[in-house]
């Protein structure tokens, strides 16, 4: 069985090269571990296939663009790094974590440009994100922090700095026996849960939130081609949260979540419909194909 997270069999490639795992470490002066300079990707691979694997590629570069980190690494050359790792792991079927960060070097203080930007992909077996809400409806808390302005921070790279409130969010929903929290934005409308995307179902219809303060998530933008594909309605919209009451359906999109229904969500109670149950047996099938 396996141990902790840094102490597994195995390989992590690191800038260029195939490393033993409990060997996969940097220096406590690393610049991502003082001020969040740091991005980075979640994958998953089915059948030995990484779904969507080069869009998540392409956004880690585009992550560390906006926060002026430049990755030394095109795209082909991350995927060869990701089927490395795999292959070196004898993995079909896992998770897969790419990671950029700025590194230990001249620069101790906020500014880090003299500082290497460095890459690490490890990859591990990772069951149900949610156990098994997928039968039973997962059930969210409702988060105290919102999502910020998009004039505060980079809010559409996926970097690490970005998920603190999503961990602290995580931690209070746990504590009171739920999966995950769902997070409002910094205007009050509904935003997202703290790692996956959010849908609702209402008379046959389909409303998500509008991505214009978080993540367009890759498995958000999968889900919307299948709904287009079935003819389904969808609103992608500001939605209020005096709204929650009128839905009868919901669930999570994302990486690690894939397609979970919600069951509740604080005081709103949601059956796991037709529709919910369809795009998750339909993803299940996508990824797989």
């Amino acid at each position: 069985m396996a141990g902790g997270y840094d102490d597994r069999d195995g390989v992590i490639w690191m800038d260029g090269k195939l490393v033993d795992w409990r060997g996969a470490n940097v220096h406590i002066l690393t610049h991502g571990l003082h001020y969040a300079s740091s991005v980075f990707e979640g994958e998953r691979c089915y059948n030995g296939k990484i779904f969507e694997s080069r869009k998540h590629s392409e956004r880690l570069l585009y992550s560390g663009d906006q926060l002026d980190m430049p990755i030394p690494y095109t795209v082909d050359e991350i995927e060869a790094a990701k089927y490395e790792v795999l292959k070196a792991n004898n993995l079909t079927d896992a998770y897969v974590r790419v990671v950029c960060w700025r590194g230990a070097g001249e620069d101790m203080g906020v500014a880090s440009a003299k500082n290497p930007v460095r890459m690490a992909v490890a990859a591990w077996e990772w069951g149900a994100y949610y156990g098994d809400a997928k039968m039973k409806g997962a059930k969210l808390d409702i988060s105290k922090w919102k999502r910020p302005s998009p004039e505060t921070i980079p809010c559409f790279a996926k970097a690490s700095g970005l998920y603190m409130i999503c961990t602290m969010s995580k931690h209070a929903a746990e504590a009171k026996g739920c999966s995950d929290a769902m997070m409002f934005d910094y205007r009050g409308y509904v935003a997202e849960a703290t790692g996956a995307n959010m849908f609702f179902v209402k008379d046959g219809e389909v409303h998500t939130p509008k991505p214009d303060c978080f993540l367009n998530g890759i498995t958000r933008q999968t889900v919307l081609g299948m709904l287009k594909e079935r003819n389904i309605t969808v609103h992608e919209r500001h939605i209020m949260p005096d709204e929650l009451e009128s839905f009868e359906q919901c669930w999570l999109t994302g990486t690690a979540a894939e397609v979970t229904p919600v069951g509740s969500i604080g005081d709103y109670n949601f059956e796991v419909g037709a529709i919910a149950r369809d795009i998750a047996e339909g993803y299940e099938k996508l990824v797989r194909l």
